[in-house]
């Protein structure tokens, strides 16, 4: 959804702010629809996600009161790129220190950025979560699985009062047993659809049939309904109600639509990835963190005995869901391989994503249980460990500025790993959506 952009006029307006008008329509056809202008002012305004500025002028130092009357976004994009002039600076901090606050983009990515933000803010009111899940908590691991906040009502109702997405709740079980009764030609026939794109063939055939029967129940589950644009399963807590595990689908789900995943029905990561991909548009996933520095506590869990010898310990983290990197899109992918279940919680036609994402600079992101705070901490993906016979046979290495400080600020073992460093586009943010940035240095 695009977002609607009104195109606000000063009174002194000259051609220069039709000329600049046409250029963003141009630049942003994509991201942005432009309404029709108004003179700043206007009693009466027609209903767009934020108000534009093609042009700056010295009326601004006169018109304070009516800019602040503005109740949406000011976005200013004064220059022929698509950003703020870089005149523009003497108005932007007279309206800042008068308590006027604009957007001003000094690259047009980050206007491109929050173009998407602002549509997908206008999606949110309607949009929903689906997760199936009958008693989380109570099944596998349960020592473990009691714990988690996502599952509370508390968290569900602070999601919807932050952000007005709603999350339904299904069955798992009768999920499970639905995709049991797809028949086998079904399944073979979604394999011969996606093969070219999705690599299967390293998977036995009892494995690959269950990962598609789940993927087939799941995609008529949530049918065509373009409000759904999230959904979850509790894959490992309840993995008794099912043969497979939905990683597959959670890929294919994604390709096919843009649907967000969400692992072990983690909706907290599910909001954290929407907002996130939807704005940057930059690859991203949801897995587990092991901070070197929990030694024992995390080498167990995943049946290792040691991490990786490196210089600065303290400052790595080994990122791993499943027993590889976690689930990973094809198209954000380096490479990509559907192989084996790796867990011995699941059933063993079960399977788990094997992929790579390109190494570089990362940043690790998730939304605190307040909904208020999105903590952030900036890496770098190092490279990737392997240790046979264990449950993380292909997991990343990120190096972090300050281990300690993020041992004590995490919002959870679940984080977003987001591909890039983007500090700037994540303040801006911040602000559209009411979110403290919280960055771990």
């Amino acid at each position: 959804m695009r977002a609607r952009l009104l195109p606000v006029r000063f009174p002194s307006a000259d051609t220069e702010f039709e000329t600049q008008l046409a250029r963003l329509r141009e630049l942003l056809d994509d991201v942005a629809e432009f309404l029709e202008p108004v003179d700043l002012g206007a009693a009466e305004l027609p209903a767009s996600e934020a108000a534009v500025f093609p042009q700056m002028l010295g009326d601004a130092f006169r018109h304070v009161e009516e800019l602040r009357a503005l109740d949406r976004p000011r976005l200013v994009l004064t220059s022929e790129f698509g950003t703020m002039s870089m005149w523009d600076w003497e108005i932007g901090r007279y309206l800042a220190e008068a308590g006027v606050e604009t957007f001003a983009p000094y690259a047009l990515e980050q206007a491109r950025t929050l173009c998407r933000a602002l549509g997908l803010r206008r999606e949110l009111a309607d949009t929903r979560f689906v997760v199936f899940q009958d008693d989380p908590g109570d099944g596998m691991q349960a020592s473990i699985f009691k714990r988690f906040y996502w599952w509370e009502d508390e968290c569900t109702q602070r999601i919807l009062d932050r952000f007005g997405v709603r999350i339904e709740r299904r069955s798992f079980e009768a999920l499970g047993a639905e995709a049991k009764r797809i028949p086998d030609a079904d399944a073979d026939a979604a394999y011969q659809r996606v093969r070219g794109t999705t690599r299967l063939d390293d998977l036995p055939e009892r494995n690959r049939r269950a990962a598609l029967k789940l993927y087939l129940a799941i995609k008529d589950a949530l049918g065509d309904d373009p409000a759904i644009r999230g959904a979850g399963i509790n894959c490992l807590n309840e993995s008794f109600f099912s043969d497979s595990t939905p990683c597959l689908a959670w890929n294919l789900l994604y390709e096919e639509r843009g649907l967000t995943w969400g692992c072990e029905a983690d909706t907290v990561s599910m909001l954290t990835q929407l907002l996130l991909q939807r704005s940057l548009a930059a690859p991203l996933m949801m897995t587990n963190l092991y901070p070197f520095l929990m030694g024992q506590a995390a080498l167990k869990h995943e049946r290792i005995e040691a991490f990786p010898d490196l210089p600065d310990p303290q400052h790595h983290v080994l990122v791993a869901h499943c027993g590889y990197l976690g689930v990973l899109p094809t198209s954000m992918a380096e490479t990509w391989t559907l192989r084996s279940k790796v867990l011995a919680i699941v059933d063993d036609d079960a399977s788990a994503i094997d992929a790579r994402m390109a190494e570089g600079p990362v940043t690790l992101a998730k939304l605190s249980p307040s909904m208020a705070t999105l903590t952030v901490a900036e890496g770098e993906l190092v490279g990737y460990a392997q240790y046979p016979g264990s449950d993380c046979l292909n997991g990343g290495i990120i190096r972090i500025a300050d281990g300690p400080q993020l041992m004590e600020r995490l919002s959870s073992h679940h984080a977003i790993v987001l591909q890039g460093h983007h500090p700037t586009e994540l303040r801006m943010l911040g602000r559209l959506f009411g979110l403290a940035i919280e960055a771990v240095a």
